[in-house]
């Protein structure tokens, strides 16, 4: 018996993922638990290794192709053998369904997309899981009506069991099925909302008949960024603050301890942990730099779990270091290095990339001096890192004489939601982590001297 190549689903949120590129074609022997395909989703990156040791047989879904969760994609077998009648007949089962009413949204945003009326956020946001779906199928609810917690408002289990139960209590009106039926109708044809359209109800156009260029389509994470992006944006008011912070003192001890550091932990030392340890002082401070707004309420977050960007060939992802304040340097370094080693070898689980609560960025390793970074939703602050170098700066004696001095610099560049954080409190928390890194002594250094 062939054995099924499943899209998997990782994570209750995920609907779908898209087929990155196969790493092995029809007819290649391939080991049970070796990778197998690559495969991209608005959480993570992957690679999904082979569900058994055998032949590949059948690759039934193609680089580029976006696919429900649990669908077959490929058969693996014996040599010659072919698939089954009852895989067969399950993937045209599978391709025949009829969308139910909560994936109308869905269903309307692919048929919109060569007229442009459908966004990718509004994609996301509205397409749920399969579970979800058919909760919502069964109870005729529309779940355009249904406030969702998930990635960009996407509808989880748990909100729609909360909606039915408020149902119950005769606090939402029964919708009735003809609504659940209008649903599922798609909406292609719909004109956009005004909202959705340029200022002023024009476009410009990319590029122009006859013009030199060359199309090629976004990588799934390229689109999801650029959604997620674009929605922060329309969200928060954001502002930036830029601090010069001297991380001479901890360059010196940095210095002293790296080869020691990476001989007893098997990791290596960088600034990073130094910063993580300083902004987490810095949140216990101020912890509505830790915080969301939830319409006019703040939800201050308990956990300190950092959001760690991380550049990949083909886009950007945020693993999260949780608990990051109760950490020592050694385990942020530690946790810190590790999820970026497998953030670019697509081995990140799901559950390592949401729950972040503050973001760090690091465009200084690329040389940048500072930037604006934009919040990464529902958070309500990120610290962009520049480049750490040497820079002549005016320095002051103890006798108040004054000179140039040669000190280790850098530029901190906060962005903060203005709804919820004043300048005054944005300012006073980059005091509290400029001067954490040019006055701590870091005592936990001196195991590795």
């Amino acid at each position: 018996m062939a054995t099924e190549v499943l899209m998997p689903q990782m994570g209750e949120s995920i609907a779908e993922g898209t087929i990155t590129r196969w790493l092995a074609k029809v007819g290649d022997t391939i080991e049970r638990d070796e990778p197998l395909l690559e495969i991209s989703t608005d959480k993570v990156d992957a690679e999904i290794p082979a569900p058994a040791s055998g032949v590949v047989i059948e690759i039934r879904r193609q680089d580029g192709e976006t696919v429900p969760v649990n669908e077959i994609v490929g058969m693996i077998g014996e040599a010659g053998e072919k698939p089954t009648e009852q895989a067969e007949a399950q993937a045209v089962d599978t391709a025949s369904e009829e969308p139910v009413a909560a994936a109308a949204p869905e269903t309307a945003a692919a048929e919109a997309g060569e007229a442009g009326e459908a966004t990718l956020e509004e994609r996301v946001r509205r397409f749920s899981s399969p579970l979800v779906r058919s909760i919502a199928k069964k109870e005729g609810v529309d779940l355009g009506q249904v406030a969702g917690t998930g990635v960009h408002g996407r509808v989880t289990k748990k909100d729609i069991l909360a909606y039915l139960e408020a149902r119950e209590r005769g606090e939402l009106p029964v919708a009735p099925a003809a609504s659940a039926a209008a649903a599922a109708t798609p909406a292609a044809a719909a004109p956009a909302p005004a909202a959705a359209r340029p200022m002023g109800g024009f476009s410009v156009p990319a590029y122009v008949a006859g013009e030199n260029v060359r199309i090629e389509p976004m990588s799934r994470i390229r689109q999801i960024t650029a959604a997620h992006m674009a929605y922060s944006k329309a969200t928060s008011a954001h502002v930036t603050t830029v601090f010069h912070v001297d991380m001479s003192r901890v360059a010196r001890l940095r210095q002293r301890a790296k080869a020691g550091f990476q001989r007893e932990t098997g990791t290596k030392l960088t600034f990073m942990p130094f910063i993580f340890k300083a902004v987490c002082k810095g949140i216990r401070k101020f912890p509505q730099l830790n915080a969301a707004l939830d319409g006019t309420d703040v939800v201050f977050k308990k956990d300190v779990n950092l959001g760690m960007a991380v550049a990949l060939d083909h886009g950007l992802i945020v693993p999260v270091i949780r608990g990051a304040d109760d950490l020592s340097l050694k385990g942020l370094a530690r946790t810190a290095n590790d999820l970026a080693d497998r953030a670019r070898s697509k081995k990140l689980n799901p559950e390592e990339v949401t729950g972040g609560t503050f973001t760090i960025t690091n465009p200084g390793v690329f040389g940048s001096l500072f930037g604006t970074p934009v919040i990464n939703q529902p958070q309500v602050a990120i610290l962009g890192i520049g480049t750490i170098e040497k820079r002549p700066i005016v320095v002051t004696d103890d006798d108040g004489g004054d000179m140039i001095a040669i000190r280790t610099m850098c530029y901190f560049a906060l962005t903060f939601d203005h709804r919820l954080i004043d300048g005054a409190d944005a300012d006073y928390f980059m005091l509290a982590v400029k001067k954490t890194l040019e006055t701590d002594e870091w005592e936990e250094l001196a195991a590795f001297v």
